[in-house]
């Protein structure tokens, strides 16, 4: 009857760790009922898309794509970042000019973190939070750590399921009866995870259900018009919305996907 002290404890895991992501999700559905109204016909900026897409490294992402195609940047693909021109024309601009340094060179990944977490970034997510179009941070982190707390109960049940079978000697239970009784535990961590990947939307974590409708909007209208580099919004909405992979130009992608091998400087 060892087996049973390995059975309480895939029980528990998986008990609270369900428990936990259903309580998240409904602090982020009661917050998300007592939110102010958002505005169905604002027309999101592409900052705006951009955080409610991917948060604030994607506002990061779309400064600098867009101040890189405006020739006010030089993104190199060897992972640099050189100012062109330090008068920025809006706030996140002149963020991420500051980032940057007053050497005017920088390389791209601590200026992406430095704009990210920049007041101006700040400032934008709180607006949309007022807004009525994204979440609280804490309410979004609260349901993602849910869900990997989930994942990593399923594990453990695989794990300790493992563990029962192989036990050597008699059991006293057929395996396949004690198998039955770990797959229990084993179904309700799969059906919260189930539950959890149609019921939370991929921009879920920061955008709210006003404004993942918003979204749509702005990725359709990328779409029609093909992302191109004819049309600079549209090219820009489509980062903004899929991030950096949506980069057309070869270099200009290599420069936010590079890293440096161990023994350079």
């Amino acid at each position: 009857m060892f087996w049973v002290l390995l059975l309480l404890p895939a029980w528990a895991v998986a008990g609270v760790a369900c428990t936990r992501l259903c309580l998240a999700a409904v602090r982020a559905a009661a917050w998300d009922t007592g939110a102010a109204p958002a505005d169905r016909d604002h027309d999101l900026t592409l900052y705006e898309a951009a955080f409610l897409s991917g948060g604030p490294a994607r506002v990061a992402e779309v400064t600098l794509v867009s101040m890189a195609r405006q020739r006010r940047l030089l993104l190199a693909h060897t992972g640099w970042a050189t100012v062109v021109d330090p008068r920025g024309r809006d706030e996140m601009e002149r963020s991420a000019i500051g980032a940057i340094g007053p050497e005017g060179q920088s390389r791209i990944a601590p200026v992406r973190a430095a704009l990210a977490a920049a007041d101006s970034v700040r400032g934008l997510a709180d607006r949309l939070v007022s807004a009525g179009l994204a979440v609280p941070e804490g309410s979004a982190a609260d349901v993602s750590s849910g869900v990997r707390q989930v994942r990593a109960a399923a594990l453990a049940v695989l794990a300790l399921g493992a563990a029962a079978l192989l036990l050597p000697g008699p059991t006293g239970m057929p395996r396949g009866l004690i198998a039955l009784w770990f797959a229990l535990p084993l179904a309700l961590t799969l059906s919260c995870l189930a539950i959890a990947r149609v019921e939370i939307h991929p921009h879920a974590r920061w955008a709210s259900p006003a404004g993942q409708r918003l979204l749509g909007t702005v990725a359709r209208r990328a779409d029609r018009a093909g992302g191109g580099a004819g049309d600079e919004r549209s090219y820009l909405a489509s980062v903004a919305v899929r991030g950096i992979r949506a980069i057309g130009e070869p270099e200009l992608r290599a420069a936010f996907t590079h890293r440096d091998q161990p023994w350079r400087e």
